[in-house]
């Protein structure tokens, strides 16, 4: 009798493919930060900073668009705290949510297809 017949085969990736869970637990923190007050969007971007440069460079673009998407939505979020006295900045805070919500998606989506997001550097979406 063969005694290889009897023993499991192991295959082995050569290229396994980086695990996502942390960026998108990340993603799902911003956007948790809508009804946290930021709370959630702050832990989020520390764990950000943490994971940064200890993956491939298509998963570090997504720790760097989660960085720049908590500072500018600061920025986006002051301004509309400070034009709700003139009462604009209902207005305004509805566009940086529907702003959160889409640069999300948009980073879920790159990281389902295991790829940069698009447009890192801009302040818009």
């Amino acid at each position: 009798m063969n005694e290889n017949s009897s023993q499991d085969s192991v295959v082995v990736e050569s290229n396994p493919r980086p695990d996502t869970t942390i960026p998108m637990v990340i993603y799902a923190l911003h956007l948790a930060g809508i009804v946290t007050g930021g709370l959630t969007a702050l832990v989020g971007v520390v764990i950000a900073y943490v994971y940064r440069g200890k993956g491939p460079d298509w998963l570090d673009e997504h720790y760097r668009y989660q960085i720049r998407t908590f500072w500018i939505g600061l920025v986006y979020f002051a301004v509309s705290g400070l034009l709700t006295f003139i009462l604009i900045g209902f207005v305004t805070w509805l566009l940086a949510v529907i702003w959160l919500v889409i640069r999300c998606v948009k980073g879920f989506k790159g990281l389902q297809e295991h790829r940069k997001p698009e447009n890192v550097d801009t302040w818009l979406v």
